[in-house]
């Protein structure tokens, strides 16, 4: 067995086994200094329980399989500061929430706030630089549910010299007053969020999501806000039932979420698990994420920001991952309007979701929406409705209902047009399908660049159900299609299979440029017309 730590602090660490598969393997023990610690069936794995710098031995065995013994040495901790110690009841009823407060505003440098076992009632916790919070073992951070009780971020704030802004609250891409998040870190650095609790948002349809989309007061908060904030690190919680998107990273930096699970009923409305926007540097690993909406998905705002700030979402690595019932397991949009850079998303699992790959763009995202550089790389997915979708006339929200966005004809290529660049994938199996292997449409006047399908097996349920692959005008429903590809300039196939579709297992129309070498009889089903360039 092999493995390496990939993060550790003063109480706790995350370690990942090597080349044992994805997302989870045969059990395994964890010894601690020869002593048995727990055990474990994940790839990446959590250990909490730990003592300030101190130096630990840890292995890990399987039957009479060990691996090498590694050597660490925990990080220092100036104090611990208990939240009890500061008048935190837990116990469900009071409102701890200033206690809490008064705890993280009065912790050191270095130092730890510590949630113990209890259920504790709050609004929003305003975070500080420089902290650890750490949510025990059955603790419990409970959100209200009475909008009322929670502060507003205001969405721009007119600067003194009445030249520039500051910009607080946000919703859906653009600058909007919202709620502040249960947790709310603005202007942070250094934060590291873990431990072995749960933060519950309480949302259901009799509060947070009854209506959605209207505004009340503001607009619904997240679980976790992080607004222009570097060097965060979130791991062990499970964060759920969130009044809208649970963790919203919002212009920031350097961010690290390593096994973490993300609840939510898969009927709840805009619960999108992990929304980085207009981010770079984030690494999401070992995370498990059931959901109402997209699991994962990509943002860099929508006209008004993405325009004024061209702040695109870049470096983004997910891996050793599991989505489940989500619209999306990894969706790029829809508000990109400052373009998604080099994403890597490998060694994932998608159960369930309605999409794996989903891209969301239109027309009047602009010249900056550019999507460069996607890799998926040896993914499996099961009873996945869609598994590649790329969108370019996402229909959703009202400036999406217009002639422009919908229409197929070739339109002038402005200021307003988004590009698609590079998409790879590679070494990816689907299995049990529904509505179509792939549905992938550029626009026809700023086509698709470049499209890598390699070692891609696709079948398809027996009792396959019937849908529309996307939300796009034109895009009829449709069951067990197979790789339906539109308006793109080279296309590579290699090794691509597509066994159980009804009609052509491939459809091109409007593909300049096709290096095909796979050995399937693409088109045996309808047509003896090979496949090939200029079709």
């Amino acid at each position: 067995m092999e493995f390496q730590v990939i993060y550790h602090s003063a109480r706790s660490l995350v370690f990942e086994l090597q080349k044992e598969g994805i997302y989870e393997t045969k059990e395994y023990e964890i010894y601690l200094d020869g002593v048995l610690a727990g055990k474990g069936s994940r790839i990446i794995q959590s250990l909490y329980g730990l003592k300030p710098d101190r130096t630990y031995r840890l292995y890990l065995k399987r039957g009479e399989e060990c691996s090498e013994t590694i050597t660490f040495t925990t990080r220092k901790e100036s104090v611990t500061l208990n939240v009890r110690d500061f008048g935190a009841k837990g116990n469900g009823i009071q409102d701890d929430t200033q206690f809490i407060q008064a705890a993280v505003l009065s912790c050191p440098e270095g130092g730890r706030v510590y949630l113990p076992k209890g259920i504790y009632k709050i609004t929003s916790l305003f975070l500080k630089s420089n902290l650890i919070l750490e949510i025990g073992k059955n603790a419990v951070l409970s959100a209200f549910t009475d909008r009322r009780k929670f502060p507003v971020l205001p969405g721009l704030i007119e600067s003194y010299d009445e030249t520039l802004e500051y910009n607080l609250g946000t919703w859906e891409g653009n600058p909007l007053d919202c709620f502040a998040s249960v947790l709310t870190g603005i202007n942070l650095k250094n934060v590291e969020i873990c431990g072995e609790g749960t933060l519950d948002g309480c949302a259901d349809f009799d509060n947070w999501w009854k209506n959605p989309k209207e505004k009340e007061i503001a607009y619904r908060p997240r679980m976790l806000f992080f607004n222009h904030c570097e060097h965060i690190t979130v791991t062990g919680i499970t964060v759920k039932n969130s009044p809208s998107w649970n963790i919203h990273p919002y212009f920031s930096k350097n961010l690290r979420f390593l096994d973490i699970k993300v609840l939510g009923p898969a009927n709840s409305c805009n619960t999108d698990g992990l929304d980085p926007e207009s981010c770079e540097e984030v690494e999401i690993a070992g995370c498990y994420f059931s959901v109402g909406d997209d699991c994962i998905a990509i943002k860099s705002g929508k006209i008004y920001m993405g325009r004024k700030y061209k702040v695109p979402s870049r470096r983004i690595w997910i891996r050793q991952s599991l989505m489940k019932d989500g619209h999306g397991a990894v969706t790029l949009g829809s508000e990109i309007a400052a373009g998604v850079y080099q994403l890597s998303v490998k060694d994932c699992m998608f159960i369930d979701t309605d999409r794996g790959l989903r891209v969301k763009t239109r027309r009047g995202r602009g010249a900056d929406s550019v999507l460069d550089d996607i890799v998926f790389e040896n993914i499996r997915m099961n009873r996945v409705k869609a598994p590649f979708v790329v969108n370019s006339f996402y229909y959703c929200d009202p400036d999406g209902k217009t002639e422009y966005v919908a229409s197929k004809e070739k339109l002038p290529a402005d200021d307003r047009t988004p590009c698609i660049k590079s998409l790879k994938f590679v070494n990816i199996r689907c299995e049990n399908s529904h509505f179509t292997g792939a549905y992938i449409y550029g626009l026809p006047e700023q086509k698709i660049e470049s499209l890598v399908m390699e070692n891609i097996h696709i079948t398809y349920a027996k009792n396959a159900a019937s849908g529309m692959a996307d939300m796009m005008e034109g895009c009829e429903p449709a069951c067990r299609q197979g790789i339906y590809l539109h308006n793109i300039k080279k296309v590579i196939l290699k090794d691509v299979t597509v066994t159980g579709c009804i009609g052509d297992a491939f459809i091109c129309k409007e593909v300049e440029e096709l290096e095909n070498s796979c050995s399937q009889d693409l088109f045996s089903r309808t047509s003896r017309t090979p496949l090939q360039k200029n079709i």
